[in-house]
């Protein structure tokens, strides 16, 4: 537990990193130490990091919080190795660690899972968070210094100048990927996530020419080995069919929950709630958003276990007690596949289920986060690095990588969600 008396260093235990500090005898210290504890980054503490990941790991329980100390961690060591070679500010010093510590403060409940379902992206209401006058955060980081607040959130949005710090918090090598590879592996006990931190941090540089972030020639397999981390954990752990088939009773069980409110049917809701305006359709203010947590949608869905609608007290019980979808890979040509599920659809309808909550279609769309592609028009979405050690140059690192080439293709998969009472009748659909 952190030393929270004024003017204290706080020792941050932490499974990951061992020990973060953050010495609050400092201005510069005091200003972290206020900004954890403002009431929009505990709330962080309310926020699963793997959304619903402990369905398919049991151990997968860390909150956004711990992953958000870790990203500042992480930033205070890469920025004392920078400055020891480049010459940093103080100022831009603290916007970088600002940022890395703030940059998941506008996540919504279980993650990445409503962003999908409610269609808004969390960087949005970071940065709302981070600007807008009525926030706590807001009012520490002006406090501190009147430029702050705009300099952290132009670090999120990757406009702030100088590029390669700004880098540093959004790029495909930053601090928020390096942190969460390491936490999640650990977590789940899955081990593909595991690489050589050590090295990297070691091995960063900045190209002043060109304003942007490289690693040195030694560093090159260590970010290889980052790379094929990433690629793994999106496949092993992240679209992993477990995971995404309780998402897949998720998706349903909220559009059926908006469904019967539209229809004044019987959904349970907290009267003047976050949730209540998400059933009426409404897009989230920054305060309702920054209300909302994991535990006030469950606790929505344990209600809604005793709604008079069958499809959403089926699902809801579904939820809660883990009775969820089964997911089947859809490996098929696109004529077999729609073949395949209009034959699906007959037996889920056969079966008494309304094939619009029980068959989900659910594909890998956002694989490019994870996978790395020299395929882009933005400088930031590439990683560079030095080859050569007579007469080095700095060069795109599938340009001399053969292992970062090999992951070029990427990962496309899809498959198709469904009760698990029906397995054995919808696959039988399918013997390739």
């Amino acid at each position: 537990m952190p030393n929270r008396e004024s003017g204290s260093e706080r020792y941050y235990r932490d499974a990951v990193h061992n020990i973060i500090r953050v010495d609050a005898r400092t201005a510069e210290g005091r200003l972290f130490a206020d900004l954890i504890d403002t009431p929009e980054f505990q709330r962080l503490r309310r926020i699963r990091q793997l959304g619903l990941a402990y369905f398919a790991y049991q151990s997968a329980e860390h909150s956004r919080f711990t992953h958000s100390l870790g990203a500042f961690n992480l930033a205070t060591r890469v920025l004392a190795k920078l400055s020891s070679d480049h010459n940093l500010s103080d100022e831009e010093r603290i916007a970088v660690r600002a940022a890395a510590l703030l940059h998941d403060i506008g996540h919504g409940a279980f993650s990445h899972v409503i962003e999908a379902i409610l269609g808004f992206h969390h960087e949005e209401y970071s940065i709302a968070a981070i600007s807008e006058p009525q926030t706590r955060i807001n009012q520490v980081l002006t406090a501190f210094s009147p430029s702050l607040a705009d300099d952290v959130a132009s670090m999120i949005k990757g406009t702030f100048r100088r590029r390669a710090l700004a880098q540093l918090i959004s790029s495909q090598l930053d601090v928020d990927r390096m942190d969460y590879l390491l936490r999640d592996s650990l977590m789940t006990g899955a081990k593909y996530g595991v690489y050589d931190l050590e090295w990297i941090v070691k091995s960063i540089e900045i190209d002043e020419e060109n304003d942007r972030i490289f690693v040195a020639a030694p560093g090159i397999a260590a970010v290889e080995d980052y790379l094929q981390a990433r690629y793994y954990m999106f496949r092993q752990v992240y679209f992993h069919r477990t995971l995404r088939a309780a998402e897949s009773v998720l998706k349903s069980l909220l559009h059926r929950a908006i469904v019967v409110y539209g229809s004044s049917g019987d959904v349970w809701h907290l009267s003047g709630s976050a949730v209540e305006k998400i059933l009426r359709g409404e897009r989230l203010d920054l305060e309702k958003h920054l209300e909302l947590d994991d535990t006030d949608v469950l606790f929505h869905i344990k209600q809604w276990r005793s709604s008079s609608d069958p499809i959403l007290s089926d699902l809801a019980n579904r939820f809660i007690d883990r009775q969820i979808f089964k997911a089947f890979d859809l490996d098929m040509n696109g004529d077999e596949k729609a073949v395949f599920l209009e034959r699906a659809r007959s037996v889920v309808e056969r079966n008494g289920f309304d094939p619009e909550y029980y068959l989900v279609e659910d594909s890998a769309k956002h694989a490019d986060y994870y996978f790395y592609s020299r395929d882009t028009h933005d400088q930031k979405n590439l990683i560079f690095v030095e080859h050569g050690y007579s007469r080095p140059k700095i060069r795109e690192i599938s340009e001399v990588s053969a292992a970062v080439r090999g992951l070029q293709e990427g990962y496309r998969a899809q498959r198709v969600c469904f009760p698990a009472e029906l397995r054995n009748e919808i696959e039988a659909l399918y013997r390739p």
